[in-house]
């Protein structure tokens, strides 16, 4: 069953940023485009290299009016630690959502019950709180940050133009096509 346009349901948890513990609720998503990448635990072994590779382009993100939200199943007290003693989490600016109860990894459909961690889940999600775009890959792969920014950047161009849409590899800037009887069968 597809998760394109499901309304992320009302949640409040507790999240590591910035050396401070704060609490993030849904009212924190709506308004704004946002990307929940779930990854299953901290001090593992795919999940810092995908976390940095994300960290490194935080920046981008931001430019975009695009919150980005780590969430595994840990504590916000385990990634505080993690926070701390790896190089490659210390670099990490966005929230880290902390998912004991798994409620978020349930509503997102990510949990696997039999380990109590989450898939590798990735969602963009629109200011008014539904899920946009999503992709979930095996534990033992690793995302790319430049592709999911590519993502998010074509989600927000439709948004604003509905009566265009991003062919593949499309990036700001480039051609976009607007669905006519004229294409059908010239592309």
């Amino acid at each position: 069953m597809s998760m394109i346009q499901k309304e992320v349901r009302d949640f409040q948890v507790q999240a590591y940023q910035n050396g401070a513990f704060q609490t993030v609720s849904k009212a924190d998503v709506v308004g704004k485009w946002s990307v929940f990448f779930f990854y299953p635990a901290d001090f593992t072994f795919v999940c810092p290299t995908e976390l940095e590779d994300l960290a490194n382009l935080y920046a981008e993100f931001q430019k975009i009016n695009c919150e980005v939200y780590a969430v595994s199943c840990d504590t916000h007290f385990v990634h505080k630690a993690w926070h701390d003693a790896s190089d490659r989490i210390k670099k990490i600016q966005f929230p880290m959502l902390a998912d004991p109860t798994h409620a978020l990894a349930k509503d997102f459909e990510v949990y696997i019950e039999e380990s109590g961690v989450a898939e590798r889940g990735t969602f963009i999600v629109n200011p008014e709180g539904r899920i946009v775009a999503y992709e979930v890959i095996a534990g033992n792969v690793g995302r790319n940050a430049d592709e999911l920014l590519r993502r998010v950047q074509a989600s927000q161009f439709v948004a604003e133009h509905g009566d265009e849409v991003c062919p593949a590899k499309w990036k700001p800037g480039a051609e976009t096509l607007k669905p006519s009887l004229d294409l059908v069968g010239q592309l």
